[in-house]
């Protein structure tokens, strides 16, 4: 009787370390694409104040000024997917 409460015991432990281990990979993950969205969040308030400087200087046009923010943009979204990725 205890040899097969023993072998019981061995299975819910070898269980629980398998369930663990996958949980640490999607923790893992979450935190990379947590970190991504707040690179993103923070490229687009930064695109908004270099557009808004832009046209606050008024040293270009408007549409280079939008130029400018899809660049500040797009760099961003580089930086978050390295981050994921």
């Amino acid at each position: 009787m205890f040899i097969r409460n023993r072998g019981f015991a061995v299975t819910i432990a070898a269980i629980f370390l398998a369930a663990s281990a996958g949980n640490s990979a999607a923790t893992e993950q979450a935190q990379q694409r947590r970190a991504g969205r707040d690179v993103r969040q923070e490229t687009r308030q930064g695109s908004r104040d270099t557009k808004q400087d832009c046209r606050a200087a008024n040293q270009q046009s408007n549409s280079q000024c939008r130029q400018d923010k899809r660049e500040t943009k797009q760099h961003g979204r580089q930086v978050a997917r390295d981050i994921k990725y």
